[in-house]
């Protein structure tokens, strides 16, 4: 499998927009919280208030993991800003349109800011026809891709 075929799967395993577990770590502190996130430009993104310990732990450490569905992603997040002040406000849009429930309980335009992860290295727990195991593992940094089998077929 080439990356771009695997990264192209990652995504289309992740669809439009998840909730997804984020773990983060300040001093060997960790913590791990649900999100809901957005996939668009290769990227993955979410909302959080500027005030929440989770994003004053992403301040000091940016190196994050969300996990979802068999799919985890390591990945560096960024403080792009006010969700209100995304050039485009693609963000605000897609939220809007698939995370309805949660934008309208969760929307504080004062303090509410967007955050970018970018992928590193990802992990796809999968399964073939014959229901064998196998991982995909996908890294950003070298563009490479490895398939290891999982169960041993006889």
């Amino acid at each position: 499998m080439e990356f771009n075929e695997a990264k192209a799967l990652m995504f289309k395993k992740l669809g439009t927009s998840k909730i997804m577990a984020l773990a983060s770590s300040v001093d060997d502190y960790v913590m791990v919280r649900n999100v809901s996130c957005l996939f668009y430009d290769d990227k993955i993104y979410f909302k959080t208030d500027k005030n929440f310990r989770k994003t004053q732990q992403l301040f000091k450490n940016p190196r994050v993991a969300l996990c979802v569905g068999g799919v985890q992603v390591e990945g560096i997040a960024v403080n792009k800003g006010l969700v209100v002040e995304e050039e485009g406000r693609k963000f605000e849009t897609a939220y809007k349109k698939y995370l309805w429930q949660s934008y309208n309980a969760y929307s504080h335009e004062d303090t509410e800011i967007l955050i970018e992860v970018t992928p590193v290295f990802v992990e796809i727990w999968d399964e073939d026809e014959n229901r064998y195991a196998f991982q995909t593992f996908i890294d950003f940094e070298k563009q490479s891709v490895e398939v290891k089998a999982y169960d041993q077929k006889d």
